[in-house]
């Protein structure tokens, strides 16, 4: 059991029969009335974000997670597959898990999120940027600098991102996977 003292930005609780960790989290003493705790609360199952507010001193159930390092080897009907790192132990996650499956490739390594009691993935997290080889992009037309066009290019993982007009086909570029956008050219 921990209070509302105990919140830190990363901690995971049990909230509504379902496990959630807090985003961000503020406290506020108002000049009336009691103390509270607002809240942004992720769903490790469906990724969706909760706001919620604890009056001061509220008891929850933290859970202990424990994040795991993998190596993506295949996808197949079954799922996607991994291998931990150390000890060349394998598991399958379903697509849902994923927070961006469309840059994974083969090698790659992510962080698996394990519930520690029951040993069930709850999620896997891609490194924050991915280095991609650009397989196809429209020649860019010479002299159209004066303003940030963007055009659509595809990667070799299949997955399709706006790049600058100077972005060229077999090019690696560097994917922000958080916002599924293009972050700089990889030299």
């Amino acid at each position: 059991m921990a209070t509302t003292a105990d919140f830190r930005n990363g901690l995971c609780l049990e909230f509504n029969n379902d496990l959630y960790t807090i985003v961000e989290f503020q406290h506020v003493k108002p000049g009336k009335g009691g103390a509270f705790v607002r809240t942004r609360l992720k769903n490790l199952k469906t990724g969706k974000i909760l706001a919620h507010t604890f009056n001061a001193g509220h008891k929850v159930n933290v859970t202990r997670v424990e994040r795991r390092p993998y190596q993506f080897l295949y996808k197949d009907e079954l799922g996607y597959h991994f291998m931990h790192l150390a000890t060349f132990e394998q598991v399958s996650i379903e697509e849902h898990l994923l927070d961006a499956p469309e840059f994974l490739k083969e090698g790659q390594e992510v962080d698996i999120v394990f519930h520690a009691d029951t040993e069930t993935p709850l999620s896997c997290d891609l490194p924050p940027f991915v280095e991609l080889e650009v397989t196809y992009t429209e020649p860019g037309v010479r002299g159209d600098t004066a303003t940030n066009t963007l055009k659509a290019a595809t990667l070799e993982t299949g997955a399709v991102v706006n790049v600058p007009l100077f972005i060229d086909t077999g090019e690696k570029i560097k994917v922000d996977t958080r916002t599924k956008a293009y972050a700089e050219r990889v030299k």
